[in-house]
């Protein structure tokens, strides 16, 4: 259980890896594949704003991958749940004031890691 946990909260983190460099280094080139509904003309003028989100979620990998490495157990735990917590509101978030797609993409695997992260530390 524990393994699976990890390997959540890596594939999460990765994620955000992927995000952080979509949004800041390629923003007007590979996110217009991957934005499709963006209108094309809007990618140079909101660069920077896209820069400035890649960076919020560079600091989610961060916490995220932080807590794989703190030695306490405990505060491995609380490190991962509170980071996977930031990734599935900030996925709910977006399916409501964006698109539901952004929850099945970010929010449900961070609500898959809090649950199997959940159940070990509460021992269900």
């Amino acid at each position: 259980m524990l393994i699976l946990a990890k390997g959540i909260t890596v594939l999460v983190a990765l994620m955000h890896c992927y995000f952080l460099w979509l949004e800041m280094f390629a923003w007007t080139t590979k996110a217009k594949k991957v934005f499709r509904n963006f209108p094309d003309e809007l990618f140079e003028p909101t660069k920077s704003m896209a820069a400035n989100q890649g960076l919020y979620n560079g600091f989610l990998a961060a916490g995220l991958l932080w807590s794989l490495i703190i030695s306490s157990p405990e505060w491995s735990v609380n490190i991962a749940l509170f980071f996977l917590a930031c990734v599935f509101i900030a996925g709910v978030y977006g399916a409501i004031s964006v698109s539901k797609k952004i929850f099945y993409v970010q929010g449900l695997p961070a609500l898959l890691g809090i649950i199997v992260w959940s159940a070990l530390k509460f021992g269900l």
